[in-house]
Formats: C-alpha cells, sequence, structure tokens
C-alpha cells in the first residue's frame, strides 16, 4: 500500500469534506429538501461495500466510483441544467455522505485490503482488538 497522507494534508483533506458536508447541507435546506428522505440515502453509497464479497480489487473501484466527489457533481450540474429537482437533491446527499466519511477519516481504498485508503488505515486488526483487558 502506497504511504497515506499525513500531517497538515491530512487534516486539510478532512476539513475539506467537512466544509462538503455542510455546504451540501445547506444546499438541501436552502432547496427545501425533506430529512427522512436524506435520512433514508444518506448511506446508499456505502452499498458499493457489497463488491468487496467479490475481492479487494472490484470493492477498491466500485467503493471510490462511489465515493469520489465526481459523480454527485456531475449529477448536480446536470439536475440543475435540465431542471431535476430529485436529481438534485440526491446529488446533495451523495456529497454530504462523502463529506461526512473523509471528514470522520475515510478516505478512498486501495485494492490491497477495505481498511487501507488515502488518509490512513481505519480500523483494528484481529489481533489488535482487546477483549475487556
Amino acid at each position: 500500500m502506497p504511504e497515506p497522507v499525513t500531517g497538515n494534508v491530512r487534516r486539510w483533506l478532512r476539513l475539506e469534506g467537512g466544509a462538503i458536508l455542510v455546504l451540501a447541507c445547506l444546499l438541501y435546506a436552502r432547496a427545501g429538501g425533506n430529512w427522512a428522505t436524506f435520512a433514508m440515502l444518506f448511506l446508499v453509497p456505502d452499498l458499493s461495500i457489497l463488491a468487496y464479497l467479490v475481492g479487494p480489487r472490484l470493492g477498491a473501484a466500485l467503493y471510490n466510483a462511489a465515493h469520489s466527489y465526481v459523480g454527485p457533481l456531475l449529477l448536480y450540474a446536470a439536475a440543475m441544467d435540465f431542471g431535476l429537482a430529485g436529481e438534485g437533491a440526491a446529488s446533495l446527499i451523495w456529497l454530504a455522505h462523502i463529506g461526512f466519511d473523509r471528514a470522520v477519516g475515510f478516505g478512498l481504498k486501495y485494492p490491497t485490503a477495505f481498511r487501507d485508503t488515502h488518509l490512513g488505515r481505519i480500523g483494528r486488526r484481529r489481533d489488535e482488538v482487546e477483549l475487556f483487558t
């Protein structure tokens, strides 16, 4: 696995994610979005994790496609251009999800393992877990 970003660069990337989360939520509220719908759809991008059942290479590729800013930004642009309110709302929920993930340190995945991300390793290895000690 290549070295993840560290130090101030990592902090800036996480701050950027938080800013995207806040901005997406503000735009969603300004558009009059339904917060129950927001809550129901917020975790939908995480369904891409199911691709890890096939293997880490496919899992990382599909997870990264679902967790890149490119998709929701293109969807938002198309929604604004064609006046598609539902798609615009969906793109903001998608952006909020990605921003949240980045803010808490979940980065794009390397094909080595789910826990290997560009923002560092997430979770603990099984041998690192302490049970009631």
